[in-house]
């Protein structure tokens, strides 16, 4: 069984899509707003007044936007409030070493547990925006991920330890995986997942070893200015953690394969290591079936997810 397998949290990142989020927010309706805007008003007594907008409210966390510019995050329950209190130190820890924009985050405890930043300016990045961008700004994008991948990388992984940072979730094996998504396919999907998931039992561990690193790099965490055609910064740090290397380069695939091919080839030339984007790639096919595999039981999700499989073997 390879390294990457094994079960766990969902990373979910597909679930943060902008045509999820009506789907997410009536599975997971989030909580009432008065008591996080009276939050807001203690901490920020200047921004009483100001428009506060409600951002998806997911699994793990209800984030609302004020006055258009500050982002505050309040966990919904325990195991929440321990991936806020890490964020929050591993970004102290990282963001005066890095050359791309993080979140410079703030961690109040009273009234009650939430952060604080400023938004980073910019705007998602999905395929069809990916699809538009000239030449230059593609691989201008590839070499900002890598260098963030790499400096990232760099870091004394005794340090992030003493902050908080731990492994990564692991996914389904794919013995799981068969069982639960692959009767969800069509026939022909069926047999690709067949070959993807036969492929992924013979990995070996990754030859790379494992690096703490940023598992959600993908467009919906990216600060992108489309008329620049910059990346400005990104963000959600909560599963950042300790994993097999050519994990890092799936997020990126779920942009654009054309992007997380790039990635791979401006990391190799950074660092020297011996990135095999072939593998990186069939990561993302499993990633994506293990998603399906995790919400298997959720008909308004399944379409979605299983047409995100499609995509990417149509990619592939």
């Amino acid at each position: 069984m390879p390294r990457e397998a094994g079960r766990g949290r969902a990373l979910r990142p597909f679930l943060r899509r902008p045509c999820a989020a009506r789907t997410l927010r009536m599975q997971n309706p989030g909580p009432d707003l008065a008591p996080l805007v009276a939050a807001v008003h203690a901490l920020r007594p200047d921004l009483a007044g100001a428009e506060v907008k409600p951002l998806l409210a997911g699994w793990d966390s209800v984030a609302v936007e004020v006055a258009g510019r500050v982002i505050f995050k309040f966990p919904r329950h325990a195991e929440a409030a321990q991936r806020l209190r890490r964020e929050a130190a591993v970004l102290r820890l990282i963001r005066p070493r890095l050359t791309l924009a993080v979140p410079d985050m703030r961690l109040h405890e009273a009234p009650m547990l939430c952060s604080e930043h400023e938004k980073l300016p910019g705007d998602h990045l999905d395929a069809a925006g990916y699809a538009a961008l000239p030449e230059p700004a593609r691989a201008r994008l590839a070499a900002d991920m890598a260098r963030l991948f790499a400096e990232l990388h760099a870091l004394d992984p005794a340090v992030l330890r003493g902050a908080g940072a731990g492994p990564v979730d692991p996914w389904r094996d794919a013995t799981a995986i068969r069982a639960r998504a692959l009767p969800l396919l069509s026939e022909p999907l069926r047999a690709r997942a067949e070959r993807v998931l036969a492929d992924f039992a013979r990995l070996p561990p990754d030859p790379c070893g494992e690096v703490w690193g940023y598992f959600d790099g993908h467009g919906w965490n990216m600060a992108f200015d489309h008329g620049c055609g910059r990346l400005n910064g990104v963000y959600d740090f909560a599963d950042a953690g300790f994993g097999p290397l050519h994990r890092k380069f799936v997020p990126p695939g779920l942009v654009s394969a054309d992007l997380a091919a790039r990635v791979v080839a401006d990391y190799a030339r950074l660092t020297g290591r011996a990135v095999d984007v072939r593998r990186a790639a069939l990561l993302g096919g499993c990633h994506r079936l293990s998603e399906l595999a995790d919400c298997a039981d959720d008909p308004a999700l399944v379409p979605m997810l299983t047409g995100f499989f499609a995509d990417w073997a149509a990619e592939a």
